[in-house]
Order: structure tokens, then sequence, then C-alpha cells
């Protein structure tokens, strides 16, 4: 699927409560056309980092999983998470070849608060699982943490979050060195 036809199914469906940002909110437009060029970027990376789902200061904000505001414009806000992410993938050599997504690409937060995390139900989970299945096509998924391993049915690294940065960074660099992944020079 095309990158402009893949955003614009995103933004066309439904994530039981979750908050579907690329298609609700100021900066719609924004985020759709920052996924869609980042979509076209990453189109040759052989690997798919799979994680639960947006943060409220991550991709909610940036349209890029994993990614902040900040790291995007200098401004806005910055997620401890994306930082790690990040940071980790450019230790290891290999962000250029990371694609990064989330099982459930709509924002689950608690009723009536967008500027809130919760993670996410059975539904939420089933409608985002078919937009893992066209961007996993030919490329080895990591998923991240247990909610993303088990709803894809994979053994999951640890999830950065709440102290879980260096067993984030070792599971990956353990991947990275198994696998035959491309890695800048």
């Amino acid at each position: 699927m095309r990158p402009e036809s893949f955003v614009a199914a995103l933004a066309a469906s439904q994530f039981g409560e979750a908050w579907n940002f690329y298609r609700d909110g100021d900066g719609a437009e924004r985020r759709r056309a920052r996924l869609c060029s980042y979509l076209e970027r990453r189109e040759a990376a052989s690997l798919l980092l799979v994680g639960e789902a947006p943060g409220y200061r991550g991709a909610c904000v940036s349209g890029i999983p994993f990614t902040s505001e900040r790291q995007l414009s200098g401004t806005g806000p910055a997620e401890a998470t994306a930082t790690i992410v990040h940071r980790t993938l450019e230790e290891l050599g290999v962000a250029d070849d990371m694609l990064l997504w989330n099982v459930v690409p709509a924002h689950p937060h608690r009723p009536g608060n967008l500027d809130t995390n919760r993670r996410p139900n059975r539904i939420e989970i089933e409608a985002g699982i078919p937009f893992v299945t066209a961007l996993a096509s030919d490329r080895r998924v990591v998923a991240v943490g247990r909610v993303a391993g088990d709803a894809l049915g994979l053994p999951w690294i640890r999830h950065p979050s709440h102290g879980g940065a260096r067993a984030f960074r070792d599971g990956l660099a353990a991947l990275v060195r198994a696998a035959e992944i491309r890695r800048r020079p």
C-alpha cells in the first residue's frame, strides 16, 4: 500500500474509544503529512519496531510513532520514551533501517482527558492490527513491551518507560547483533 493510501485509510479508521489524531484535532493535516513523508523515507527499512500506542506528548503531537514534537521542530513537548528510542537507535547505528509503529495507532486516554495515557483495550488493538500487518510486509517485526508482544503473538523486548531504558537497549542490541540489520557505516 502506498503511503498516501495508508495514511488516508488510517485517518478514516475508528479505534474503539482511542482518539484518532490523524483525523481529528488541531494539526491533524500536519500529522498526516508528516506520517506520509516518514513512511516514504522508511520504505526500505528492514525492521519494524512496534510499541503499544502513542503517548499524549509523543506521536499525538508529532504524528510519527516514538517521536516527540521537540525532536522534529525543537519546540513543543518532549517525551522520555521517544528520546530513549531515538538515542538507542542512533547508538546502535540502525536508525535509518527502522520503521517505528504502534499496535494501536490512535491514542488511548482516560475518558474526557486527552492529556492522559491508558492501556489500549482489545477492540482498539484488533482495529490496529491490519495497519501493523500492512507495514510488516518483508520486515522483521520487533515487539516493544508486553502489550505489543501479546497482540502480535511475538516475543518482546522491554519497553523503555518506567526504568526500562537499559533493558530496552540491551534487548534491541541483542537483536541487532543476531540479525543482518543494515547499519550506518
